[in-house]
């Protein structure tokens, strides 16, 4: 349950995650008795550092992998295979090189039993709504990393999912296209409020974006340490909320948590 008692739209129960190691040596745990709740139209931003496990907890909500202990529940019931009600947006680029945009946007619908006559419309609808129209017959090779990035977005959302699974989406943008990616993302967010969990490794990009940023512990075995609601004003423009003061003081806050979690990690990394 929320705060505010209503039932979470994605919540993880006391949740544990064990991977064989190879080799037949200790196993690996990756996420432990992590405990968190996604209220139904909040944006949740979790951060860590790398390697702590961020990922795998995504992957637990979208059901890719499966809990060795604890629950991952959905709308308040224990999720059972795949997360039907969430999209997920990769870090990589995953569209298909032989299809253009417009067929890219359209494939979600076409394999969920839609007719390309009903899907075509639609995906070029929501192309032009993140500010592609004119490039519909365009491949991913054909277009800049951006683009790409607002093609794979278009792709999730044309499918209307509760819930937004996102995986550092813009980390391979440079700056002023990946701030353009977030005031984007903003703006389709606000207009329909899903429930978002958004991974990122910048602490910057968690505070602009999110109604609470969630702090991971460094790996193995990562769990929140810290959580911190973000009461900046909406709507927001990711670039000018950054010289305000009160983003400075939630940004020092979090960072005097986040912080010593990174050097941890790092000196992990080099051993």
């Amino acid at each position: 349950m929320t705060a505010a008692g209503a039932t979470a739209a994605l919540a993880f129960d006391a949740v544990t995650c064990t991977f064989a190691a190879r080799g037949g040596g200790e196993r690996y745990t990756a996420v432990r008795d992590t405990t968190l709740a996604i209220a139904p139209g909040e944006f949740v931003s979790v951060v860590g550092p790398t390697g702590c496990g961020k990922s795998t907890l995504l992957n637990l909500a979208a059901g890719l992998l499966d809990a060795s202990s604890g629950t991952v529940m959905v709308d308040g019931a224990p999720l059972d295979g795949l997360n039907r009600r969430a999209g997920y947006m990769f870090q990589a680029d995953a569209l298909m090189p032989w299809r253009s945009a417009l067929a890219n946007v359209a494939a979600g619908l076409e394999f969920a039993g839609a007719k390309r006559a009903e899907a075509a419309p639609r995906a070029r609808e929501w192309l032009a709504r993140v500010g592609l129209a004119g490039f519909e017959d365009r491949y991913p090779h054909q277009l800049s990393g951006g683009m790409r990035k607002r093609v794979a977005l278009a792709q999730m959302l044309i499918l209307d999912p509760e819930i937004l699974l996102m995986d550092e989406p813009f980390s391979a943008l440079d700056i002023q296209t990946r701030q353009l990616m977030e005031n984007e993302l903003l703006e389709l967010w606000s207009a329909n409020r899903k429930s978002v969990l958004f991974i990122t490794h910048d602490l910057e990009e968690a505070i602009s974006l999110s109604d609470r940023v969630v702090v991971l512990a460094a790996g193995p075995g990562t769990h929140p340490i810290g959580e911190f609601a973000i009461d900046l004003p909406r709507p927001r423009d990711v670039a000018e909320i950054r010289l305000t003061p009160r983003f400075v003081e939630l940004h020092e806050a979090i960072w005097q948590v986040l912080r010593g979690e990174v050097l941890k990690g790092y000196a992990q990394a080099k051993h």
